[in-house]
């Protein structure tokens, strides 16, 4: 049985789980509301939902720091991006207990965001970041929340659609600078992330194979991928090897600037790209241009998800790009394709004059 008493102008309750006491301050002066609290608590006890009072005192900024704790741990790439979302929603929810942040707070806290004028995509980064931190609250050992709120997720409609056609490809690649050119024929051709052509290191790369072999640990999702060299990509590599050989024996890095790791080339990149009248193009539009080149090659999904290291379908299909000169494309080729058929099937229709062997084309 639980037990209502009240210390100076506040209201207080006692009730017992497995015979342990627990007491609490209802934080109320009148007797009613520390009524509902007493009977809140013993609901729960029954249900067994209830997880001690330490979960009351949990509070946002502690949540948070596990989920950045999380991330150092498992060595995450996104770290950064991680730390970022967390100091927005610190901006907002900072001193806040974690059991006061509902539906509605977080309803409130996107629009603070998209007043602000942060696109839907950020905003979702945001809130998967606080959907993380609740998620790791309650498995927790005790538990440091008791339960999470639903946390609402925005439509993205503000995806990135840039892609090079070829032409716009050559113009580029001859405006820039000799050492980014490599570069970025092997992001052309190959969809790689920039961090992981930068990064690349001559033990990776086995010319007389013509392959490029990427570890575990080197790529953003940490898994293993090989990619093969033919044609002008590698060129681009066994000409990087013999400047090597000349100039810089003792380079390790595939693509170097007088020796020296590439890590970015920012103002090369926006001069070249203002020279051909390309402003506001990103080098991430060659990852976009080598999934829709390869797809349009009619190379198999799969084969080009193993190439770009896409892990899942729903991202690879944001990366496949269609304009309307590839629905233009597709109705000639399909167009072109059922009037070859009709007219062999005309052939064989007319050339046999059996109706089996009209059948037995259509198999």
């Amino acid at each position: 049985m639980g037990s209502i008493y009240k210390r100076g102008n506040t209201w207080n309750i006692k009730y017992y789980r497995n015979g342990k006491p627990y007491r609490e301050s209802a934080h109320a002066v009148k007797k009613s509301e520390a009524e509902r609290l007493l009977k809140l608590r013993e609901g729960q006890i029954q249900e067994g939902t209830f997880r001690g009072l330490a979960v009351e005192k949990t509070t946002f900024d502690e949540i948070v720091q596990d989920v950045i704790i999380d991330y150092q741990m498992n060595g995450k790439k996104s770290l950064r991006r991680a730390e970022l979302s967390q100091s927005h929603l610190k901006e907002y929810f900072d001193g806040w207990k974690a059991k006061n942040i509902t539906t509605a707070h977080i309803k409130t806290y996107i629009v603070k965001r998209q007043v602000e004028g942060a696109k839907n995509a950020s905003i979702n980064r945001e809130l998967s970041f606080l959907k993380r931190a609740f998620s790791l609250a309650t498995k927790q050992t005790p538990a440091k929340v008791s339960n999470k709120p639903y946390i609402p997720m925005l439509r993205e409609s503000n995806a990135r659609s840039g892609f090079f056609e070829h032409d716009q490809y050559l113009a580029l690649r001859d405006a820039l600078p000799d050492y980014v050119r490599p570069i970025f024929t092997m992001g052309y051709y190959t969809g790689m992330r920039l961090n992981e052509i930068t990064s690349l290191e001559w033990s990776q790369v086995n010319l007389s194979e013509g392959k490029v072999s990427l570890s575990p640990g080197t790529t953003k999702n940490d898994e293993a991928r090989v990619i093969y060299l033919s044609g002008e990509l590698l060129d681009a590599i066994t000409q990087q090897r013999a400047i090597k050989g000349m100039l810089y024996p003792g380079c390790q890095w595939v693509f170097s600037f007088k020796g020296q790791q590439i890590k970015r080339f920012t103002r090369s990149w926006k001069t070249a790209c203002k020279a051909v009248g390309l402003e506001g193009k990103l080098f991430h539009d060659c990852r976009r241009t080598a999934v829709r080149n390869m797809v349009n090659s009619m190379i198999p999904e799969k084969v080009c998800m193993k190439i770009t290291g896409h892990k899942t379908r729903s991202v690879f299909d944001r990366y496949h790009i269609v304009n309307e000169d590839d629905l233009k494309r597709a109705s000639l080729i399909l167009s072109e394709r059922l009037q070859n058929k009709e007219e062999e099937l005309s052939r064989a229709h007319f050339g046999h004059s059996s109706k089996e062997n009209v059948v037995n084309f259509w198999r």
